[in-house]
């Protein structure tokens, strides 16, 4: 498949997901181990953006032939600078921000005034007796239309002679990259990580899943893909191949035609299913007519998607394949011609009767709706039959995915007390959240499911003699959904960091595709009773301990929006950044769009935008119109912030979607975030230890020996090929599928 794939491109998708630079053949002859110089300057421009090399990846360079050296420099330079969200140059309307923001009331007078005297401010002011007649009478004013507001009025050159240079700090931000293998095996050790995740991947993810499937389809393939999403793109690579398909119920039938008509293979979003030749349409009937073969009760499952399967039958035409009757059922359930009887349906009745004994016996034959259901099966069960719920939850948590074990912990440990609120989160990241009204579980029955969970979670982990830990990790939340999209630093919703700096600064940084859009950058910030504190935004510009860099409302060539807080100055308990797309193109939409944090001493100066400070950068997606990314709390004995990680949108309105509308329900999700007790890293660390293995905290362990377990943010240079190392794209294998 080198023919078909870019390398290059395939490259700097591995260096951004693995942080580690696929090696290079050396040359046999001629030319090869004189590009020590080729290391030392790459070297010393990734340190330019937070990143350096470790001594393997050096020595590898400086081995190369000058051409391979620097076409391997400026590849994984560019890798890199992208990663960090470096590859734009993030120029900003206010030339001197942080410094010299105005009031924002003096801002638009002043953007007024331009727009009626000139934009050099040195005209008189006319009369009525001046020839072009009397001034225009301004009963409302519209700010886009004002030609000096909301569109650059300097250039990135400009920006750059106005700030001096970033001052390094010890704090700054150096991720190191390791050297890998050839670019086959790297491509293919990634294959099967993503291919077997225990979570759905981000949509950065899947696309990559696609692009490795095709690299890989003459490798050895992975034993089992879980995740049907995950499936069914492996499952694309295969069928336009004519390889063995992975399909064993009828939705994974429907997710692969999404896939073969570029839908959504999530099923969140409606597919327009397109014509497919008649060899392809008889095989995807071939598969369908199998499952439900082997499986006739499958054909419950139809009624979930009845819609989508209508569509699909216009397409594959059941009635030209009278050789898959099987099949041809399916399509008669989905137009309500036959009736099937869905598990759900089956169990739902159960409920109804208030059998709880044959809701539990039905739910035994699906362990994972079983642990889905806990709460309501121990809310209907009664104390007498409490003991029914908890040893059908034994026999079923070892057939249940690693992350819905943890997710039914998290849920089962906060609903012993009243009150409180429900949070919700769909597939999209767009959350919601409501009362709580149901009443309390009992404690006793509550401890013991809980029992039975840890139990089963401890069993799942790894079993190492030494466990090493760097003390980051230990507020990282496990992950049990969707994985993050693309980015730097980005953690699992729920993971907490400390913020390392005096000055935090937000950026959004955009594209647009088709269509002029306007993403606006925003900060809440709340009181320690989560209400409204104040607010930044573009309008209002600066207060509250903080500055805007200006309103941007158009970015055809691309646009960057910034906040920057002085810690020192803020009063409010928590700080909430959002980005609210005004109007235009949604996220998604969007040619690029992505969030992020850096962090800085005062003094330090700089441009305002500067990669080696970035902590986090973090692709913007969701069909929500309002993106809550991270919410920032001050720790009320130390006075120290942190970040929790949100990944949440709100739905928000088609357009005009502002900070002061939208306070309440950002407020309400960020406490719900922070208040929710997550099953963290250090949780499964205590859990290991209880196991036996022995705990060691630090960041630099040294050399691994077999037996040995590292965890941390990054895997630190020096640990060898020994033992087993675990950073954050790991985490989710650690309780496994």
């Amino acid at each position: 498949m080198d023919d078909v794939i870019d390398r290059g491109g395939l490259e700097a998708r591995l260096i951004q997901a693995t942080l580690r630079v696929p090696a290079r053949e050396r040359a046999s002859s001629g030319g090869s181990g004189r590009a020590e110089g080729v290391a030392r300057q790459l070297d010393a421009a990734l340190l330019t953006v937070g990143f350096a090399g470790s001594r393997e990846l050096l020595e590898h360079v400086a081995g190369l032939g000058t051409g391979a050296a620097v076409d391997t420099a400026m590849g994984v330079l560019a890798a890199v600078r992208r990663l960090a969200g470096d590859h734009v140059e993030h120029n900003v309307y206010f030339a001197d921000f942080p410094a010299s923001v105005p009031d924002t009331l003096e801002f638009w007078a002043d953007c007024l005034a331009q727009a009626l005297v000139g934009a050099d401010g040195e005209g008189e002011e006319r009369d009525e007796s001046d020839e072009g007649g009397p001034l225009p009478r301004l009963d409302t004013v519209n700010l886009l239309d004002l030609p000096a507001y909301g569109r650059y009025q300097h250039s990135y050159a400009d920006l750059l002679r106005r700030h001096d240079d970033l001052v390094a700090s010890a704090k700054d931000r150096v991720t190191v990259l390791h050297l890998g293998g050839p670019l086959p095996q790297e491509a293919h050790r990634l294959y099967l990580r993503l291919a077997a995740s225990p979570v759905p991947l981000g949509e950065d993810d899947r696309d990559l899943l696609g692009l490795l499937a095709a690299y890989c389809l003459d490798d050895p393939q992975p034993e089992d893909i879980g995740v049907r999403e995950n499936r069914a793109l492996v499952n694309r690579v295969r069928f336009a191949h004519g390889r063995p398909l992975l399909v064993d119920t009828v939705t994974d039938v429907l997710r692969l035609a999404c896939a073969l008509s570029g839908g959504d293979v999530t099923l969140t979003a409606p597919t327009r299913f397109t014509s497919l030749p008649r060899a392809d349409r008889r095989a995807l009937m071939a598969a369908l007519d199998r499952v439900v073969a082997d499986q006739p009760a499958k054909l419950g499952d139809v009624n979930r998607h009845a819609g989508r399967w209508k569509r699909l039958g216009e397409r594959l035409h059941p009635h030209e394949h009278p050789g898959h009757p099987h099949a041809q059922d399916v399509f008669a359930v989905a137009r309500g011609d036959r009736r099937a009887v869905s598990l759900a349906g089956r169990i739902e009745a159960a409920f109804a009767a208030g059998d709880t004994a044959e809701a539990v016996r039905l739910l035994a034959a699906s362990p994972g709706r079983l642990v889905r259901g806990l709460d309501r099966l121990l809310r209907t069960a009664g104390p007498d039959q409490a003991g029914l719920v908890t040893g059908a939850l034994a026999e079923a948590a070892p057939h249940v995915a690693g992350r819905v074990l943890v997710g039914a912990r998290e849920h089962l440990a906060a609903r012993t007390a009243p009150g409180g609120a429900r949070f919700f989160a769909n597939r999209a990241a767009r959350a919601w959240a409501a009362p709580d009204d149901r009443a309390p579980l009992d404690a006793g029955a509550v401890a013991r499911a809980v029992e039975v969970l840890d139990a089963e979670i401890a069993a799942r982990l790894p079993a190492p003699e030494r466990v090493l830990v760097d003390p980051a990790v230990l507020e990282v939340a496990v992950p049990t959904g969707r994985a993050p999209d693309g980015g730097l630093g980005v953690l699992p919703r729920g993971s907490t960091t400390d913020v390392d700096g005096e000055r935090l600064r937000f950026f959004v940084h955009w594209r647009e595709a088709r269509r002029t859009t306007d993403l606006d950058l925003s900060v809440l910030l709340l009181d320690a009773d989560f209400g409204f504190h104040g607010q930044l935004s573009w309008t209002s510009l600066s207060g509250y301990g903080g500055a805007h860099s200006g309103d941007i409302v158009e970015a055809p060539e691309g646009a960057t929006e910034m906040i920057d807080l002085d810690l020192a100055r803020v009063t409010a308990a928590y700080v909430v950044p959002q980005v609210n797309v005004y109007h235009g193109e949604g996220f998604t939409e969007l040619a690029e769009a992505f969030f992020g944090y850096m962090t800085r001493d005062t003094g330090q100066e700089g441009m305002p935008f500067e990669a080696r400070t970035v902590r986090t950068k973090s692709d913007l997606t969701g069909t929500g119109r309002v993106a809550l990314p991270l919410v920032f709390a001050r720790h009320p004995g130390t006075g120290r912030w942190r970040a929790r990680w949100m990944h949440l949108c709100l739905s928000g309105g088609i357009s005009f979607n502002r900070v002061e509308d939208n306070r309440v329900g950002a407020g309400t999700l960020a406490r719900g975030i922070l208040e929710r007790r997550y099953l963290t890293i250090g949780d499964l660390v205590e859990m290991m230890r209880r196991r036996g293995a022995a705990v060691e905290h630090g960041t630099a362990p040294g050399p691994l020996r077999p037996g040995d377990l590292y965890l941390g943010l990054e895997r630190p240079e020096g640990l060898g090929q020994e033992g087993e190392v675990f950073t954050p794209d790991r985490f989710p294998e650690i309780v496994g599928g």
